[in-house]
C-alpha cells in the first residue's frame, strides 16, 4: 500500500513548482477585489456585447445571463453574499428607481425646453414597436452597467479604499467610457461621470439594490430615446423627433441630454439629498483598516 504522500505522487495531485504554484497564485489573485471584479466585467461585458443590439428580447435575456454570471462570480469567486441582485424586492425597488429615473430627465427636458434649447415634433412611428424596442434594448444596456459599474468595481474599490473613493474612482471611468461615443468630448466626458457615475453611484450606496440603480438608469435611458434625444451621442428610433436651439450648454448639442448643464445641476441636487439619505442609513462605508 502507497503511502498518502507517495499516492498523491503518483496521482500527480502534488502542486510542482511550474504548475500547481502557478494555479494556487492564480487562484488567489482572482479571489482578490481587484480579480473578482475584473473577472466578472470581462464576463459581464462580453455577454452585453453579444447581445446588446439583438432582436426582440434578445438583450433582455443576455441581461439575465449577465445577472447569473454575476453571482457565480460574487458567490464562488469572491465569496460574498449578494443581497444587492435579491429577487425580494427586485420589483419594489426597479419601480422606485425607474420613478426617480423618469422624474430626472422630465425635469431636466422641460427646463431646457422652457429656456428654449428643445422643441419636439411626432415622428410618425410605429408607437408599439418603437416602444418595445427601446425596453429591450435599454434594459439590456441598464442592468449591464450597473453589474459592471456598481456591482463589481464599486463594491471592489469599496472594500479596498472606501465608498468615497470608489465612488470617484468609477465615476471617473464611467465618464472615460463614454469618451468614444459620436459627440463626444472632455466636457461630456465630465459631464456624465458627475451626473451619472457620481448619482448612481451614490444612488447604489443608499439603496444597496442593483436593481433601483437599473431602473433608474433604464427609465432614464427610454425616456431620452422616446423623446427623440440622442443618448450619449447615439439617435436611435423614437417617438418624437427633437430640434436644439441656441447654445451646446444648454441642450446638449449632437452627443445629447447628458451633455447639457442642466441635467449636470439636477443630478447634482439629487446626489446630494440621496447621499444624506445613505449616509444615515449606515450605506456610506469608511476604508478598512490596514492590517499589520
Amino acid at each position: 500500500m502507497s503511502t498518502p504522500s507517495a499516492a498523491q505522487h503518483e496521482e500527480g495531485s502534488t502542486p510542482d513548482k511550474n504548475g500547481g504554484g502557478r494555479s494556487g497564485c492564480l487562484g488567489r489573485i482572482v479571489r482578490t477585489p481587484l480579480g473578482w471584479m475584473l473577472t466578472g466585467m470581462v464576463g459581464v461585458g462580453l455577454l452585453s456585447g453579444l447581445t446588446a443590439t439583438g432582436p426582440g428580447p434578445v438583450p433582455l435575456l443576455g441581461a439575465v445571463a449577465a445577472v447569473a454570471v454575476y453571482w457565480v462570480v460574487m458567490r464562488r469567486i469572491a465569496k460574498r453574499s449578494t443581497p444587492e441582485i435579491a429577487r425580494q424586492r427586485a420589483g419594489r425597488e426597479a419601480l422606485h428607481g425607474s420613478a426617480v429615473g423618469l422624474g430626472f430627465v422630465l425635469v431636466s427636458v422641460l427646463l431646457i425646453t422652457v429656456f428654449g434649447g428643445y422643441s419636439f415634433s411626432w415622428a410618425g412611428n410605429g408607437f408599439f414597436s418603437v416602444v418595445w424596442s427601446a425596453a429591450m434594448m435599454q434594459a439590456g444596456a441598464a442592468v449591464a452597467e450597473e453589474l459592471m459599474f456598481r456591482g463589481l468595481a464599486l463594491q471592489a474599490l469599496e472594500q479596498l479604499w472606501g465608498s468615497r473613493a470608489a465612488i470617484v474612482i468609477t465615476a471617473l471611468f464611467f465618464g472615460v467610457a463614454h469618451l468614444g461615443a459620436p459627440g463626444a468630448g472632455m466636457w461630456s466626458a465630465l459631464a456624465i461621470a458627475l451626473e451619472a457615475g457620481v448619482m448612481l453611484g451614490v444612488a447604489f450606496l443608499w439603496r444597496r439594490s442593483i436593481w433601483f440603480v437599473a431602473g433608474l438608469h433604464f427609465a432614464w435611458n427610454t425616456a431620452e430615446q422616446l423623446l427623440g434625444i440622442p443618448v450619449s451621442g447615439h439617435t436611435p428610433t423614437g417617438l418624437f423627433t427633437v430640434d436644439t436651439h441656441g447654445s451646446s450648454l444648454l441642450n446638449g448639442g449632437t452627443f445629447g441630454l447628458e451633455a447639457s448643464i442642466v441635467p449636470v445641476l439636477v443630478g447634482l441636487l439629487l446626489t446630494v439629498r440621496m447621499f444624506v439619505l445613505a449616509g444615515r442609513s449606515g450605506g456610506v462605508r469608511p476604508r478598512r483598516p490596514v492590517r499589520h
